[in-house]
Protein backbone atom coordinates (compact mmCIF):
# COMPACT_ATOMS: atom_id res chain seq x y z
CA UNK A 1 0.00 0.00 0.00
CA UNK A 2 0.98 3.35 -0.74
CA UNK A 3 1.83 6.30 1.87
CA UNK A 4 -0.63 8.22 0.39
CA UNK A 5 -3.41 5.49 0.17
CA UNK A 6 -2.09 4.43 3.58
CA UNK A 7 -2.96 8.21 4.90
CA UNK A 8 -6.24 8.26 3.96
CA UNK A 9 -6.91 4.67 5.65
CA UNK A 10 -5.89 5.94 8.58
CA UNK A 11 -8.29 9.07 8.24
CA UNK A 12 -11.16 6.74 7.66
CA UNK A 13 -10.55 4.85 10.55
CA UNK A 14 -10.72 7.87 12.80
CA UNK A 15 -14.03 8.97 11.21
CA UNK A 16 -15.33 5.82 11.45
CA UNK A 17 -14.71 5.95 15.27
CA UNK A 18 -15.54 9.14 15.53
CA UNK A 19 -19.02 8.47 13.25
CA UNK A 20 -19.80 4.79 15.73
CA UNK A 21 -18.49 6.96 19.16
CA UNK A 22 -21.55 9.72 17.79
CA UNK A 23 -23.66 7.25 16.72
CA UNK A 24 -23.98 8.24 13.28
CA UNK A 25 -23.98 7.23 9.63
CA UNK A 26 -22.40 8.99 6.12
CA UNK A 27 -23.60 9.20 3.11
CA UNK A 28 -21.08 10.21 -0.27
CA UNK A 29 -22.24 11.38 -3.30
CA UNK A 30 -19.26 11.57 -5.79
CA UNK A 31 -18.35 12.46 -9.37
CA UNK A 32 -14.69 13.13 -10.16
CA UNK A 33 -13.93 10.45 -7.59
CA UNK A 34 -15.92 7.80 -8.64
CA UNK A 35 -16.32 5.75 -5.81
CA UNK A 36 -12.71 6.21 -4.10
CA UNK A 37 -14.47 7.75 -1.11
CA UNK A 38 -15.99 4.38 -0.62
CA UNK A 39 -13.97 2.20 -1.53
CA UNK A 40 -11.30 3.70 1.18
CA UNK A 41 -14.12 3.33 3.84
CA UNK A 42 -15.50 0.20 3.32
CA UNK A 43 -12.00 -1.07 2.88
CA UNK A 44 -12.19 -0.65 6.68
CA UNK A 45 -13.89 -3.98 8.44
CA UNK A 46 -17.20 -3.00 10.09
CA UNK A 47 -17.59 0.50 8.28
CA UNK A 48 -21.10 -0.89 7.65
CA UNK A 49 -22.37 0.06 11.03
CA UNK A 50 -21.92 4.14 10.30
CA UNK A 51 -21.43 4.05 6.33
CA UNK A 52 -24.50 3.74 4.19
CA UNK A 53 -23.29 4.72 0.75
CA UNK A 54 -22.27 6.38 -1.84
CA UNK A 55 -23.80 7.40 -4.97
CA UNK A 56 -21.00 7.93 -8.26
CA UNK A 57 -22.96 10.31 -10.08
CA UNK A 58 -20.47 11.09 -12.83
CA UNK A 59 -22.54 12.18 -15.63
CA UNK A 60 -25.28 15.44 -15.22
CA UNK A 61 -28.19 12.99 -15.88
CA UNK A 62 -27.30 10.78 -12.76
CA UNK A 63 -26.74 13.93 -10.47
CA UNK A 64 -29.96 14.60 -11.84
CA UNK A 65 -31.97 11.32 -11.86
CA UNK A 66 -30.03 9.61 -8.75
CA UNK A 67 -29.69 12.75 -6.58
CA UNK A 68 -32.53 15.06 -7.60
CA UNK A 69 -30.08 18.35 -9.02
CA UNK A 70 -32.02 20.82 -10.84
CA UNK A 71 -31.42 21.49 -14.72
CA UNK A 72 -31.34 24.71 -13.54
CA UNK A 73 -28.54 24.56 -11.30
CA UNK A 74 -26.14 22.48 -13.53
CA UNK A 75 -27.25 24.92 -16.93
CA UNK A 76 -26.79 28.35 -14.25
CA UNK A 77 -23.74 27.27 -12.18
CA UNK A 78 -21.97 23.93 -13.67
CA UNK A 79 -21.43 20.49 -12.64
CA UNK A 80 -18.14 21.85 -10.61
CA UNK A 81 -20.33 24.15 -8.25
CA UNK A 82 -21.24 25.15 -5.02
CA UNK A 83 -24.81 25.07 -5.79
CA UNK A 84 -24.46 21.15 -7.44
CA UNK A 85 -22.54 20.10 -4.58
CA UNK A 86 -24.85 21.37 -2.10
CA UNK A 87 -27.68 20.35 -4.33
CA UNK A 88 -25.91 16.48 -4.43
CA UNK A 89 -26.23 16.19 -0.18
CA UNK A 90 -29.09 17.50 -0.10
CA UNK A 91 -30.28 14.65 -2.18
CA UNK A 92 -28.25 12.40 -0.35
CA UNK A 93 -30.63 13.54 2.96
CA UNK A 94 -33.79 12.95 1.41
CA UNK A 95 -33.04 9.79 0.00
CA UNK A 96 -31.28 7.97 2.68
CA UNK A 97 -31.42 8.10 6.76
CA UNK A 98 -27.54 9.17 6.91
CA UNK A 99 -27.26 11.67 9.57
CA UNK A 100 -23.99 13.26 7.58
CA UNK A 101 -23.29 13.85 3.76
CA UNK A 102 -20.68 14.77 1.37
CA UNK A 103 -20.85 15.32 -1.97
CA UNK A 104 -17.52 15.75 -4.27
CA UNK A 105 -17.80 16.82 -7.60
CA UNK A 106 -14.63 18.20 -9.68
CA UNK A 107 -12.31 18.71 -12.81
CA UNK A 108 -9.69 15.76 -12.62
CA UNK A 109 -8.54 16.13 -16.15
CA UNK A 110 -6.51 16.12 -18.40
CA UNK A 111 -8.69 17.62 -19.92
CA UNK A 112 -11.91 19.41 -19.42
CA UNK A 113 -10.88 22.79 -17.63
CA UNK A 114 -11.22 25.89 -18.44
CA UNK A 115 -9.85 29.71 -17.89
CA UNK A 116 -12.98 30.01 -14.88
CA UNK A 117 -12.77 26.61 -13.85
CA UNK A 118 -9.11 24.65 -14.13
CA UNK A 119 -8.19 21.65 -13.83
CA UNK A 120 -7.79 20.79 -10.26
CA UNK A 121 -11.23 22.67 -9.29
CA UNK A 122 -12.91 20.71 -7.21
CA UNK A 123 -16.03 21.53 -5.02
CA UNK A 124 -16.95 19.85 -2.14
CA UNK A 125 -20.36 19.86 0.04
CA UNK A 126 -20.51 18.62 3.72
CA UNK A 127 -22.99 18.71 6.58
CA UNK A 128 -24.90 17.37 9.25
CA UNK A 129 -28.72 16.47 8.05
CA UNK A 130 -31.27 19.28 9.30
CA UNK A 131 -27.99 21.62 9.63
CA UNK A 132 -26.15 24.05 7.81
CA UNK A 133 -24.66 22.69 4.38
CA UNK A 134 -20.63 23.68 3.99
CA UNK A 135 -19.49 24.08 0.27
CA UNK A 136 -16.16 24.99 -0.37
CA UNK A 137 -13.82 24.55 -3.89
CA UNK A 138 -10.22 23.52 -3.61
CA UNK A 139 -7.24 23.70 -6.38
CA UNK A 140 -4.90 20.74 -6.70
CA UNK A 141 -2.74 20.42 -8.19
CA UNK A 142 -0.64 17.61 -10.24
CA UNK A 143 -2.44 15.00 -12.42
CA UNK A 144 -5.90 12.75 -12.69
CA UNK A 145 -5.16 10.74 -9.84
CA UNK A 146 -3.24 13.46 -7.56
CA UNK A 147 -6.63 15.91 -7.57
CA UNK A 148 -8.54 12.19 -7.20
CA UNK A 149 -6.47 11.12 -3.89
CA UNK A 150 -6.54 14.78 -2.88
CA UNK A 151 -10.44 15.75 -3.54
CA UNK A 152 -10.94 11.99 -0.74
CA UNK A 153 -8.31 13.36 1.81
CA UNK A 154 -10.34 16.63 1.52
CA UNK A 155 -13.41 15.17 1.46
CA UNK A 156 -12.26 12.88 4.66
CA UNK A 157 -10.28 16.02 7.24
CA UNK A 158 -13.59 18.09 6.18
CA UNK A 159 -15.79 15.31 7.94
CA UNK A 160 -13.58 14.92 10.95
CA UNK A 161 -13.78 18.66 11.25
CA UNK A 162 -17.28 19.14 11.32
CA UNK A 163 -17.61 16.23 13.40
CA UNK A 164 -14.59 17.91 16.08
CA UNK A 165 -12.85 14.14 15.87
CA UNK A 166 -9.26 14.15 16.75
Amino acid sequence: MQSSEQELTKLAVQLGQCMTAKSMTLAAAESCTGGWLAKIITDIPGSSAWFSCSVVSYSNEAKQSLLGVSEDALETFGAVSAETVREMSEGLFLRTQASVAVSISGIAGPDGGSEDKPVGLVWLSWGKHDESLFAESFNFEGGREQVRLASVKQALTCLLDLLACD
